[in-house]
């Protein structure tokens, strides 16, 4: 595993909300996190059917364009009963001519499970990869995974994305129920954030 030595990061994102987390994540090691938003980066296609191929897009594009090592993630749920759907296209399925409406999507969520007669639980995760990549080509990949299943009706007001129909594995309440700095504890971007601190480490 190649170590990361500089002290400057640039994370691959323009989600101001995912460099806050990551940055926070970061304060440890004493290394300078900036964002593709704010150095007005452009957003590649994620063209890519797998996490790793997109956030590989994402960290190369942004490593090629400014010279720094770019850390970038790709993340979504997979749900059995949908044959690993969304996936990829997590949050595609919340596009609208007006922008993201999530709450629309978890509902259309349930009517697939519901139409697909899906059997309970309905067992889901949310997945989590992390590319590191260096000017020179090279990168190294950490994935984190979040089992659980998938509940209705909506629970909770906190969190993102699918969060209020996601109950993960050993709790009784949903990501949309837990405060943010408890999901960041156990979610799969922990998990894989657990594996990459280790290229950050003394």
């Amino acid at each position: 595993m190649r170590r990361f030595e500089g002290e400057k990061l640039l994370v691959a994102t323009h989600n101001k909300g995912k460099l806050e987390e990551i940055a926070h994540l970061l304060e440890p090691y004493n290394i300078t996190v900036i964002s593709a938003g704010e150095l007005g980066l452009d957003e590649p296609a994620e063209t890519e059917e797998t996490f790793v191929g997109n956030a590989r897009i994402k960290a190369h594009a942004a490593a090629k364009a400014t010279g720094l090592p770019a850390l970038a993630d790709d993340s979504g749920i997979e749900i059995d009963g949908l044959n690993g759907a969304p996936g990829v296209h997590t949050a595609d399925w919340a596009e609208t001519p007006q922008g993201r409406d999530f709450e629309m999507a978890m509902t259309k969520t349930w009517e697939k499970l519901e139409a697909a007669n899906a059997p309970y639980p309905r067992t889901a995760r949310f997945c989590c990869t992390f590319v590191l990549a260096w000017p020179d080509g090279h990168d190294e990949v950490f994935e984190g995974q979040m089992p659980g299943q998938i509940v209705w009706p909506m629970r909770g007001e906190m969190g993102h994305g699918y969060d209020p129909i996601f109950q993960p594995d050993g709790f009784d309440t949903t990501f949309g129920e837990m405060s943010r700095w408890e999901k960041n504890k156990i979610s799969h971007r922990a998990k894989a954030f657990e594996k990459l601190v280790r290229v950050f480490g003394n």
